[in-house]
């Protein structure tokens, strides 16, 4: 096992090695070892977990003309050369797929408990400290404004709504940000997101009242 996963992790730096800093390697980092301490307690498959941590976003259709299938393709493709069993590929290449916050929009046809302990990891890592720079950092390389208050939030956008929207960055605290500690499927990830969620909203207390010249 141990082979495999060094050999994964050399394969995502290399293919990460120019991606844009929200979704680079560090980002995969913080996801595995967040994924790894839920995993210590939520007792996934341990094998198939780590994997699709590392995997997660190796072709993230963001960066990729909106191809939600490119991931599990390449995900699954190098899974081959390096001789892992078919039923492990095929459950990565599932969780790989409904992972996304966008794929909960939609339809959700695959649940498992390793699905649980990657998505709680990954959404972890979009919310608290982290998850603020993140967010204005895709936000400056898509060129969005930080705030505008003539622009309202948008609360019950479709997937294709989500996959489109230009809106500035500081409206994605309160479309998906904001909303993320209570979509937590695992204890250990529920309890993970309780500060991270309050950190949040105290940034926004401070961001607003700098906004309006009060401190």
């Amino acid at each position: 096992m141990q082979n495999v996963i060094e050999q994964t992790i050399k394969f995502v730096k290399i293919t990460l090695a120019n991606a844009e800093t929200g979704h680079d390697w560090f980002h995969i980092e913080r996801v595995y070892k967040t994924a790894q301490t839920i995993n210590a307690i939520e007792k996934g498959d341990q094998l198939v977990v780590e994997l699709a941590a590392l995997l997660h976003d190796i072709a993230d259709s963001k960066f990729n003309n909106g191809d939600e299938e490119i991931g599990p393709q390449k995900a699954g493709d190098f899974l081959k050369t390096i001789g892992v069993e078919d039923e492990t590929i095929l459950h990565v290449q599932e969780i790989i797929r409904n992972l996304s916050y966008k794929a909960s929009l939609g339809e959700i046809t695959f649940k498992s408990k390793e699905l649980d302990v990657v998505q709680d990891a990954d959404r972890l890592d979009a919310i608290g400290a982290i998850g603020i720079a993140r967010a204005f950092t895709y936000g400056g390389y898509k060129n969005r404004v930080l705030y505008d208050p003539a622009i309202p939030t948008n609360l019950n956008m479709s997937k294709e709504e989500y996959k489109n929207t230009t809106a500035p960055t500081l409206n994605h605290f309160y479309e998906k940000l904001l909303l993320l500690k209570d979509l937590m499927k695992t204890e250990t990830g529920k309890l993970m997101a309780q500060q991270r969620h309050e950190f949040m909203l105290s940034y926004l207390d401070q961001f607003y009242a700098e906004w309006e010249g009060k401190k």
